[in-house]
């Protein structure tokens, strides 16, 4: 607004704000420089009706006891609204939080084949670059429907294959499974035992008796612990992170061609991908 001489009104269009966000701006950095323009916190600077601390350490000490809320807010002479609210504020909501962390268990089989470890990710098919590009939430693709990645990872070797298939159910698991058998006999790698989680298409009789046809003892996790699948659920983390949804740059408006396959032509703006991996197309064979 300085630099150019552009109006509050003006420089409210021009970075998508109100008039009265510009002003205020304009006057915090009149008033303190730039260091008016920092982000601070809202919260009021007196706040007459705040819980004492006193109440507060009261509280926090009766959750440490494992007392229920309305039990705290009976001792502690406070609603049961305002106990909820500082269990919350000091994340002390359920009283699981204060069971000591379960010992970390790692393990790996000593041969391939051992154990390999099956998992599903359901990711949204992208039609085209949206909001996650342009960082504006108003740029959505409504209907473009799901794409499900089928992963399996080898325990010991670590070697992973994967496939996009078109849903989760008893018969795309069940192709996913000869595939990936296929894929690791092909390598010199028999199957000895599969892992997986509890749901519906593993549990299903078809998936139970293509495993049994194949002589494969199958696995489950415990119901609501992925850590006991951690390879997959880790495998999976990586494959979005440097291939499903690899971070985009904007760059200089450029014309839509077709003959610069590392970049996605829209009008006006090019999408240049940071990473080399491309995005999520038809097909993934293996990783």
């Amino acid at each position: 607004m300085l630099d150019h001489h552009l109006t509050a009104k003006e420089a409210a269009v021009s970075f998508g704000v109100s008039e009265r966000t510009a002003r205020k701006w304009l006057a915090r950095f009149r008033a303190e420089g730039a260091r008016g323009l920092q982000d601070r916190s809202s919260r009021p600077l007196c706040s007459p009706r705040q819980t004492p601390a006193a109440q507060v350490a009261v509280v926090l000490a009766l959750r440490r006891l494992r007392l229920p809320g309305f039990q705290i807010a009976r001792q502690s002479g406070l609603s049961r609204a305002t106990v909820s609210r500082l269990l919350r504020r000091h994340g002390l909501a359920r009283l699981s939080v204060l069971e000591p962390a379960p010992p970390v268990v790692r393990y790996q089989r000593q041969h391939p084949g051992e154990l390999l470890h099956f998992d599903i990710k359901k990711l949204g098919r992208i039609v085209r670059p949206s909001h996650r590009v342009t960082h504006d939430r108003r740029d959505q693709v409504r209907g473009a429907g799901w794409e499900f990645v089928h992963v399996c990872i080898d325990d010991a070797s670590r070697l992973a294959f994967a496939q996009i298939m078109p849903d989760e159910t008893q018969h795309s698991a069940v192709l996913f499974l000869e595939r990936a058998l296929a894929y690791f006999a092909s390598l010199g790698i028999k199957a000895q035992r599969l892992m997986s989680d509890n749901g519906s298409c593993y549990r299903s009789h078809l998936f139970r008796a293509a495993a049994r046809r194949h002589g494969l003892r199958h696995l489950f996790t415990r119901p609501y612990t992925p850590r006991t699948n951690g390879k997959a659920e880790r495998f999976i983390q990586t494959s979005l992170r440097e291939w499903a949804l690899p971070p985009f740059t904007l760059t200089p408006p450029i014309a839509p061609t077709t003959s610069n396959p590392g970049s996605i032509a829209t009008t006006g703006t090019a999408l240049t991908p940071l990473s080399s991996t491309n995005p999520p197309s038809q097909n993934l064979t293996s990783l």
